[in-house]
């Protein structure tokens, strides 16, 4: 098959950047809040590092990193190998998963039946689930996968397999090169890292600004999917997280954090030296439709959120 040539025009398009994946707990319908809780004194410094250890697909990030040119560096981290393996790969060979992508929705669409696409669909998340392919095609799969399976969910089992089931999306999106090409360029200044958070540096010479956005504490016994990566984020991981907030507190790094509303102390008691605000968020993402819409979350800080 000859190489395609999708560099052309996207230094000119200027589409809506927005992250790659439909990810269960993404921020982007949260945005404006969030941007409007960051302490006012980040637009005010010649430069600073932004750090997110839990990124997922991003949106915060994105966000961070075109309405602050002051951003020197980014340093994003997941613990989920597939997810940043694909953020490094859109990255560094936009071109390359952009004629994967084609070739996985050009066999998708000339399918007729939903049978044959329902099949394609399980025979790609067989492969992918062998972890075997090259880094760009096994990107491919994931962003495929997320395109076509049920709800956009991505969800692994204790094994570490993707196991969401086939979703009947008719006609989805699954090759946005223009997305891909603005997301590569947006990137060029982004550290991608696959490591614990406590790795993650707390100090620096130029200032570290954190927003954190962990695995959340289940409000209630159904919530739980298991979800994200085979490694639970569990109460002892809320604690130690807790516990390097109070390592960047000591060494002066501003963070914002966003939890889970348990129905419980569990953060209150947990956080309470810190400033802690109640909002609402909505919930796109769920196996059960009853699920879906707004819940309460937390903002969790170590400066006022009203500055």
């Amino acid at each position: 098959m000859p190489s395609l040539d999708f560099s052309q025009n996207h230094q000119q398009a200027k589409p809506k950047i927005k992250p790659f994946l439909k990810w269960a707990g993404g921020k982007t319908q949260q945005l404006p809040l969030i941007m409007q809780s960051l302490p006012g004194r980040l637009k005010q410094l010649p430069a600073f590092i932004y750090v997110e250890p839990f990124v997922g697909s991003g949106a915060v990030m994105l966000q961070m990193l075109k309405a602050y040119p002051n951003i020197k560096k980014a340093i994003i981290n997941d613990l989920n190998p597939e997810l940043t393996t694909a953020w490094k790969i859109i990255k560094g060979e936009p071109e390359k998963l952009a004629e994967k992508l084609t070739q996985l929705q050009s066999s998708f669409q000339a399918l007729r039946s939903e049978e044959e696409r329902k099949k394609m669909f399980y025979k790609t998340r067989e492969i992918y689930n062998l972890k075997q392919a090259d880094a760009a095609e096994q990107s491919a799969m994931l962003i495929f996968l997320n395109k076509t399976c049920y709800n956009g969910l991505y969800r692994v089992n204790r094994k570490n397999k993707f196991n969401v089931p086939f979703g009947r999306n008719r006609n989805p999106k699954i090759l946005d090169s223009d997305n891909i090409f603005a997301l590569s360029h947006l990137l060029k200044k982004v550290e991608i890292k696959t490591v614990d958070f406590a790795e993650l540096p707390t100090k620096s010479t130029v200032p570290l600004f954190y927003y954190m956005d962990p695995p959340y504490k289940p409000v209630s016994t159904t919530a739980l999917f298991n979800s994200y990566s085979s490694q639970a984020f569990n109460d002892r991981e809320q604690v130690r997280l807790k516990e390097f907030c109070d390592l960047l507190t000591v060494n002066q790094v501003h963070w914002l954090q966003s939890n889970s509303a348990p129905g419980n102390s569990f953060f209150d008691d947990l956080y309470a030296h810190y400033h802690i605000k109640r909002v609402k968020a909505s919930r796109m993402i769920n196996s059960k439709a009853s699920a879906r819409g707004s819940v309460s979350e937390l903002l969790i800080s170590n400066y006022d959120l009203h500055e």
